[in-house]
């Protein structure tokens, strides 16, 4: 066994950053990956690769702009390919849910977007994201979680946690702590980030729009975290996969 190499972070980084977009939204593109590109900082988006129907075989165009997002060094990681999520969202039980969905269930809807995004970009390793942060199907007696089925597939999975940050050592690869930072001002994006480099540790934002949708950061508040990230030589910014696959690596030397 080898002797362990302190951190698996590059050599004079304290702490790594991802940040993460999901559901493919249209200010994402309009806004955060110019926004990203200008700074020289790579992201994750979290993409649900379907028609703009259940029948629709449309996919190949609506999200064809995505590939070139690819191309640019950014991730396209799995958001699965219906986003399904627990019924308790709502107030009826007759919906399509992970409460009625099996093991095989989940792992064929994954997999038809994991074939869809291999398809538009040709890469073959990516991360996945959890809908709704939710790693089961079931409930009650026949709840089960799925994140072995994911952990099957992908190299990590982003999900929620008791801390917005991952110590790279005990984390869970497939069930990545991660947080959410809808309505957050910049102030309070970079205060997370600093306390992340104080520990030492991964941190993992999650946002959906910018200035858009019911889960939204502000353009302004996005523009003073990437400022002051393009400007910390000492973080890490990385997509999920590639600081997933850095960590796997240095825990063999552990």
């Amino acid at each position: 066994m080898g002797k362990q190499i302190e951190t698996p972070f590059p050599p004079s980084c304290r702490a790594a950053v991802s940040l993460t977009f999901d559901d493919g939204l249209k200010s994402q593109l309009e806004i955060a990956v110019p926004l990203l590109n200008d700074r020289g900082l790579r992201a994750t988006f979290y993409l649900n690769p379907r028609g703009t129907t259940p029948e629709s075989d449309d996919w190949r165009e609506r999200w064809a702009a995505w590939k070139s997002v690819a191309e640019q060094g950014h991730e396209l990681g799995n958001h699965s390919l219906t986003h399904p999520c627990s019924r308790a969202f709502g107030d009826r039980i007759d919906v399509p849910c992970l409460e009625t969905m099996t093991l095989q269930d989940i792992e064929v809807d994954v997999l038809e977007a994991e074939r869809r995004l291999r398809e538009l970009t040709g890469i073959s390793v990516r991360s996945f994201a959890y809908p709704c942060y939710q790693d089961f199907v079931g409930y009650g007696s026949t709840r089960q979680s799925y994140v072995p089925i994911i952990a099957k597939h992908f190299v990590a999975a982003r999900g929620s946690g008791e801390y917005p940050d991952n110590h790279p050592l005990t984390c869970d690869l497939h069930y990545l702590w991660s947080l959410k930072a809808e309505y957050l001002r910049g102030a309070e994006l970079i205060g997370w980030v600093e306390w992340t480099v104080q520990r030492g540790r991964w941190l993992i934002f999650t946002f959906h729009g910018v200035d858009e949708g019911h889960l939204p950061v502000s353009r302004q508040a996005l523009t003073e975290l990437c400022n002051y990230l393009a400007n910390r030589k000492d973080i890490w910014v990385a997509p999920v996969a590639e600081v997933a696959q850095r960590i796997a690596a240095w825990r063999q030397n552990s």
